[in-house]
This record gives C-alpha cells, sequence and structure tokens, in this order.
C-alpha cells in the first residue's frame, strides 16, 4: 500500500474517532476516488497516481466554487472551500513563483524550445518535475509567454 493511502486511511480512524463530520466526509470521498480507479484500472495505484487523483478533485472543487460564488450559492461554497483544505494537506508545497521560472527556464533549454510551436515539449518535461506543485493551466501561461 503506498505511503498516501496508508496515511489517508489512518486519518479517516482519527476523523470518525474526533468526530470531526466535514473533514472525515472529504477523506471518505478521497478513499472512494482512489478505490474507484483501482477497481477500473485494476491496478494498485503508487503515490504519483494518488497524487494526481488528489490534485483533479482539487482543481473540480476548485472549479465548484467559482461556480457557486457566480450564482450566489455561497453555503455551498463554503462546503467546497473547506473540502479543498482537507485535500490540500495531502498535496505536496507548492513552488514559488522564482522556483518555477527557473524550471520553465531549464525546460526551455532541456526541449530546445524556441518559439511556441515547441510548447508541448516543454510543458511535458515540465509537468514530469513539477507534478502536484504547481497548477499546469497557469504554468502554461507563463511558458507560452517566454516562447512567444
Amino acid at each position: 500500500m503506498s505511503e498516501l493511502k496508508a496515511k489517508l486511511l489512518e486519518d479517516i480512524k482519527t476523523a470518525m474517532k474526533a468526530g470531526y463530520k466535514v473533514r472525515l466526509a472529504t477523506l471518505r470521498l478521497m478513499s472512494s476516488d482512489i478505490k474507484q480507479i483501482e477497481i477500473d484500472t485494476r491496478a494498485v495505484l503508487d503515490d504519483a497516481a494518488v497524487l494526481g487523483i488528489f490534485e483533479k478533485m482539487l482543481k473540480r472543487r476548485k472549479d465548484s466554487i467559482e461556480q457557486f460564488s457566480a450564482a450566489n450559492r455561497f453555503d455551498l461554497a463554503e462546503i467546497e472551500k473547506a473540502e479543498v483544505v482537507v485535500i490540500q494537506h495531502y498535496l505536496p508545497a507548492p513552488l514559488s513563483d522564482a522556483e518555477l521560472d527557473i524550471a520553465i527556464s531549464v525546460s526551455i533549454s532541456e526541449a530546445g524550445a524556441t518559439n511556441a510551436k515547441d510548447m508541448g515539449k516543454v510543458m511535458t518535461l515540465l509537468k514530469a518535475k513539477v507534478a502536484g506543485r504547481a497548477d499546469m493551466t497557469a504554468l502554461s501561461g507563463k511558458v507560452k509567454a517566454k516562447l512567444g
């Protein structure tokens, strides 16, 4: 069992004993998503795959917060914000802007990129380096600006 899955199961037990309802519900959703993908793929997921699942969950929650806020459903947005806090606890610390700029520059030079047509090569290298530690959508904008 991967380290993240073991930590998640332990935290579920702790939340159950302590009576943290929102945290427990979010942890159960996270565990459920992992199990569903393991069943679908018939494979045991490693920490990198589990991190990918958590990133997708986080992105969905952030999108929901925007949509609920736009629809003046602040009650639902608050629930999503609470879930974001729980999910972020399992993700690695995000990279600073300076670290991201360095990673972008290194990836551009490694790929030999000279224009926007080479953006795919750069993004492939970057994704491997900053997985789980940066918003890839924002990162692609920075790469596009440097190449363009």
